[in-house]
């Protein structure tokens, strides 16, 4: 997961920030990874996205995409 993570982030360009969720799959993993996208001062405004990455089954990136863009002091309400 980390290996993912910093992949994720190198071609973001972006600070990684958490694994908020990870999921089996047959062919591999699923993982939900939220970066900081805009640091911003306070950190509270600082625009943050979720990208959904998809992993094979030894852990190697194959895909990914933002699902979500929200500041970082936002709570969601779904």
């Amino acid at each position: 997961m980390r290996l993912a993570v910093e992949q994720l982030a190198e071609m973001l360009r972006c600070e990684p920030g958490s694994v908020s969720a990870l999921k089996a799959t047959d062919d591999g993993w699923t993982a939900d990874v939220e970066v900081v996208e805009v640091e911003r001062v306070p950190d509270t405004s600082s625009v943050m996205a979720s990208y959904r990455v998809h992993l094979d089954g030894q852990g190697q990136l194959m895909g990914y995409e933002r699902t979500r863009r929200y500041a970082r002091g936002q709570i969601d309400r779904r």
